[in-house]
Order: structure tokens, then sequence, then C-alpha cells
């Protein structure tokens, strides 16, 4: 592709949100002076006593956990969303308000406490994949459900308050912000092209080759073009597929191991377990036709240079625009080498 994109100030525009990010690359010629923080990789136990998550301990509400030996769901003690919220709405000049409903759960991914996603099997993930696959579908049917968010908090600067292998699945009445811009490009891009706007996209990838990290038979992962994160990723089917409840037993493997690839890789870039957000966005679950969704599942990194030089969004991009230094072709290669390793 064009070397300008390595070497001068740039804007890349997200197809699926319809915003741009700004891109630096040539900030990564300047000495850092910023912070250090000290790397803390201590070996968690396989069960810890004290831990709300682990089986058969007590939680904070009194309830205690079961013995479980793979998945456990339960209902978040502390939950954002209530089902019980009496509907209102309030419309008074410039004050606007509305009730909002739903349900939020947590998911542990495995009884073993010292683990995570990229310590578990491929077929330990099938599991979890199996479980965010029921969740979708049976919240998805509620009336009162019409979008499901499945995602995970991985590591203490992320916010995540407990490091039990865990994610959240939470479902609401309302479509969140972020899926209202991505059904709104994708169906208008699908209107017009009869395509959908994910697997086009996925072809020009494949021609260029450029940001590809992996891929079998059904995913792909890579670095989106438009990547805010210094090493975004994505995990998209290349079955024009909208949502995973789709998946059948052969994409739910492939699946699993596309997780188990970059979350993997992710460990090893830095030599530590690799903080992050991930979320699956996907087709919402009212009535109305969604055949322009194309579902795939993002990852969200703060680490920028080291274990210890993690990148904010501060100053300009609070105020402006998102912006990243390191370009997506960059991350690629530091990437795709372990993988390939």
């Amino acid at each position: 592709m064009n070397l300008n994109l390595q070497d001068y100030s740039h804007k890349r525009y997200n197809i699926l949100t319809g915003e741009w990010v700004l891109v630096s690359p040539h900030r990564t010629k300047r000495p850092w002076q910023g912070q250090q923080e000290e790397v803390t990789n201590i070996k968690r136990p396989s069960h810890d006593p004290d831990c709300y998550l682990c089986s058969g301990n007590t939680r904070a509400n009194g309830e205690k956990n079961p013995d479980y030996d793979d998945i456990f769901i339960f209902e978040n003690d502390f939950a954002a969303l209530q089902s019980n919220t009496p509907e209102f709405k309030i419309n008074e000049g410039l004050f606007q308000a509305q009730s909002e409903t739903g349900n939020c759960k947590v998911i542990c991914f495995s009884p073993d406490h010292s683990k995570s996603l990229a310590d578990m099997k491929v077929s330990e993930i099938e599991k979890v994949v199996a479980a965010w696959k029921y969740e979708y579908q049976t919240l998805g049917q509620r009336k009162d459900i019409n979008y499901v968010q499945i995602f995970e908090n991985k590591g203490s600067i992320m916010g995540c308050s407990n490091p039990h292998p865990h994610g959240q699945i939470w479902s609401q009445l309302s479509l969140p912000n972020e899926v209202i811009k991505k059904d709104q490009q994708q169906k208008q891009y699908f209107e017009k092209n009869q395509s959908s706007l994910l697997g086009d996209y996925l072809l020009q990838e494949q021609n260029l080759n450029e940001r590809i990290l992996f891929e079998n038979d059904s995913f792909m992962i890579l670095i989106p073009f438009w990547a805010v994160w210094p090493f975004e990723t994505m995990i998209a089917p290349k079955r024009h597929s909208q949502n995973i409840g789709d998946l059948n037993s052969i994409e739910s493997k492939d699946f699993a191991e596309a997780i188990s690839v970059i979350t993997k890789a992710y460990d090893m870039l830095f030599n530590t377990s690799f903080p992050y957000s991930s979320g699956i966005h996907q087709a919402p679950t009212n009535i109305q036709d969604h055949s322009h969704w194309h579902w795939h599942m993002s990852f969200y990194p703060p680490l920028l240079r080291s274990a210890t030089v993690k990148k904010f969004m501060v100053g300009y991009e609070l105020f402006g625009t998102p912006q990243r230094d390191i370009s997506p072709e960059k991350a690629t290669a530091m990437i795709k080498q372990l993988i390939i390793a």
C-alpha cells in the first residue's frame, strides 16, 4: 500500500462506525520519557478461597457457587441494568431521559482461578463459545431484550475487579450507541451493494495480505485498517453471518481456535498476561430484518510499548479524534511473528 501511510500523518476511515482515526507513524521515533511501572506476573492459585467466582465459594450476596467443572453463569450481583425498572420518560425542554431495562450475567470461563483464555485448551474455549451462543439465543427470544452484548474485561487496568477467568453478558431493551453506528453503516452498504460490508472488506484484506494475522477455514484474525488501539485486533467469520447463533460445530471450533491464537500471541508480545477489553458485535435480537449484519469480535488492548507503558485516551483524543502512533501494519508484523513461531 502507499508508503506515505508509514511515514506521514494521515487519518483512516472506520467503515463500521463512520468515524475517523488520526495515525501519526512518525511519532514512534521520538524519545520516550513516560511512566514506567513494575511488572508483576504473580502466579495465581488454581483455587482462591477469597475469590467470589471460584467454585464452592460464597459470593457477596450470600449465595454459594456450585462446584462447577467447566462453565458457570449467574446473574450479576451488582447489575448495571435492572429488569424491574418502571417504564418512564422525561422530555422537558432540553432534559431528556427514559427508562432502560435489561439483564446482566457473569460467565466464568473455567473453575481454574489461575487461567485466562490464553491458558485454556481450544476444547475448553469451545465450551465458552457454546455458552455464548446459548445465552445469545435464549436472551434474544425475550420480548424485553433487543440486544445482547457479550464482552470480557481482562486485567485490573481495564477495570476488572476479579482476576478469575470470566466475562459478562449484558442484554437490554434498546440498542447501545456503538451498535447503532454499525447497524446504520452496514445497512446502508448492504442496500446499495447487496453484499456484506465486512465481508467485502475481508476480501480486500485477503488480496493485500498486509494486516492479516491468522486464518483458518472459517475465520480471519486481522488488525483493522482503522484500528484505534495500538494492538487492536478483530476476529471475523469469512461466511456472511448475522450472529454467533449461526455457528455450526466446525465454525465453533474454528472460532475457539482463533480466540486461542490471538490471546496466546498477546501474552507473548510483552511477556505478560495481556490486558484487554473484548466484545462481540452482532445483529440485534428484535424482529427486524438484519440481513446486512456481519458479526465480529474485537479486542481493544491498552499496552503500547511494553508491559508497563500504556495507551490512554487523553487530550486531543478526548476532545478531538482518536489517535495512534504505531501503524496497524507495524503492529501486524510484531504480532504475526509470534503466531508463526
